[in-house]
């Protein structure tokens, strides 16, 4: 979302020449070096054979991938729509919002729920991180940043503390205690640190690990006790925007999303991106896997969701309409995968049926964009966050269970 890009330019010495020039971060054996934008493009044709040349060999990744692509349109011989046909339709159902929790003062950033399925956690551009109580909507915890623009937040698994940053660069993580008066900026633990903003961060299935996404364009696993790098993930041409972990408790892979309008799968023990789907027109937004683990949504600038399946390693529906012109923000699935919720720029929340493509309901209640959405852990609820200031909880009968 290009309301959340951040240029920064860096000025110093070169590693290489070693002349003051601005900078961008290069990294040659798992090494990290800040060269200038001469020395990076020389480093660039170290190695090349003779006739070769950058050019050259871009045509060649070119060439190989239209041949990919060829190679899996042949396997493309239904489409889920199709598969679907059979499948009874949803019918129209009402959702409305049960509780809505105020007390920011600027947009509504990022959200995470507590794996109690009661806790919230939310972070926004007013600089703090409030920890809620979703059935009584009171504040629990909240905590001022160094910063204003808080992107990222998430909550530990075992529910005692939460991760967050933003324009610091930094992931920081913050015990949380019975003692609602403690200062929790005293035991502030920081943890990651990227070289432009943190977008997103999640804990891995403990709380000693944490997966970091950011505008330097890589993501990373950090040791939370140690704050050691762990494996760093390299393949984003531009900003990385959202991530999302595999749901196996076993399970060794993330999804990413970024400016470059790529969504990409990562294995987490070798750094490697696995698969990559360029499909979209414009930034991806939003990540999310589905319950079983076989595939995952999108949400983009370009007013489309997207669901790919992991295993045809193919896009098999798009979710959009004629009259729907603005962006996906934020996407989810419900507990069995049957609705795909999705927060817009137009600051409304559309219901998807997965099987079918249909949308089933539109949601209206945020008076600004959408920008977080999140379905509780038992997924009888939904929480989304707005540029309003506003989180809101949303509940409705015979919707979660479709």
């Amino acid at each position: 979302m290009c309301d959340q890009t951040f240029l920064v330019n860096v000025f110093g010495s070169c590693d290489k020449c070693f002349k003051q020039r601005a900078l961008r971060p290069v990294f040659k054996k798992s090494q990290q070096l800040s060269y200038c934008s001469m020395c990076a493009e020389i480093m660039a044709t170290d190695g090349l054979h003779e006739n070769e040349t950058l050019a050259s060999l871009k045509s060649e990744a070119e060439s190989l991938k239209g041949k990919l692509e060829e190679e899996r349109a042949k396997l493309h011989d239904v489409e889920l729509h199709q598969v679907a046909e059979r499948v009874e339709a949803l019918g129209q159902f009402v959702m409305k919002t049960r509780r809505t929790l105020k007390g920011h003062g600027n947009k509504v950033l990022c959200m995470d729920w507590c794996k109690d399925k009661r806790r919230i956690v939310s972070s926004s551009q007013d600089g703090k991180v409030i920890v809620w109580d979703s059935f009584t909507t009171n504040k629990e915890h909240a905590v001022t940043m160094p910063c204003t623009w808080v992107m990222a937040c998430a909550y530990a698994p075992s529910g005692c503390a939460i991760a967050c940053g933003g324009l610091d660069n930094k992931c920081s993580v913050y015990p949380l205690t019975f003692d609602k008066n403690e200062n929790m900026a005293a035991k502030k633990k920081s943890v990651a640190m990227h070289t432009n903003y943190l977008s997103a961060c999640s804990f891995t299935n403990s709380d000693m690990q944490i997966l970091t996404a950011s505008g330097d364009g890589t993501c990373a696993l950090w040791d939370v006790e140690s704050g050691q790098l762990l494996q760093s993930f390299h393949g984003h041409g531009a900003d990385v925007l959202c991530l999302d972990l595999a749901p196996s408790e076993t399970g060794n892979t993330f999804v990413s999303g970024g400016c470059d309008k790529k969504a990409m799968v990562w294995d987490m023990r070798s750094g490697q991106c696995v698969q990559a789907f360029e499909t979209h027109e414009s930034d991806v937004n939003s990540v999310r896997y589905y319950p079983s683990g076989d595939a995952f949504a999108s949400g983009s600038d370009d007013a489309t969701c997207r669901l790919y399946d992991l295993r045809a390693d193919r896009e098999v529906a798009i979710y959009s309409k004629e009259s729907i012109i603005f962006g996906a923000s934020s996407v989810d699935f419900s507990l069995s995968g049957r609705l795909l919720f999705a927060g817009y720029n137009d600051y409304t929340i559309n219901v998807w049926d997965v099987l079918k493509g249909s949308r089933v309901s539109i949601l209206f209640g945020h008076e600004n964009r959408v920008s977080t959405l999140r379905v509780s852990p038992d997924g009888t609820a939904f929480c989304s966050g707005s540029w309003d200031h506003t989180l809101r909880i949303w509940l409705g009968l015979g919707v979660f269970g479709a």
